[in-house]
């Protein structure tokens, strides 16, 4: 008898630890996954905060190469498409939504031909997000 509850005793205890190794390994999964993201958020913002510095460029080197002014665009475009599919966070989707309406809006004043576009909105918008995005 003292033996069938000893192991009733043992089965329950490994159960329970067995319960305990899954909960703590699933927790840290979470919280590992929650780091990458914001890890991935960063680094995608500030590759971001590089190319609002080389659009600013481009913008004052526009006469001298005006395919500059796309290739910055289009680099910012894919920057917010990585944290845009990489997040779930409001605040850091707001503000990749609103640096993809002042990038569009640069583009559009690009295509009707002015090659000195206001980029505060630009600007602005990247420097919200570098401040949604750090930890």
């Amino acid at each position: 008898m003292a033996a069938s509850r000893h192991r009733r005793l043992r089965r329950t205890t490994v159960t329970a630890a067995t319960v305990a190794a899954v909960a703590l390994t699933a927790g840290l999964a979470t919280g590992c996954d929650a780091v990458d993201k914001a890890l991935d958020c960063v680094q995608t913002a500030d590759a971001i905060a590089d190319s609002v510095t080389a659009l600013q460029q481009a913008v004052e080197n526009a006469s001298n190469d005006p395919t500059q002014l796309e290739e910055s665009l289009d680099s910012i475009d894919k920057n917010l498409d990585k944290i845009g599919d990489k997040t779930d966070n409001a605040d850091v989707n707001t503000a990749v939504d609103d640096l993809g309406k002042a990038v569009d809006n640069v583009r559009t004043s690009v295509e009707n031909g002015d090659n000195t576009p206001d980029l505060s909105p630009v600007t602005d918008a990247a420097g919200e997000l570098t401040k949604v995005c750090t930890p």
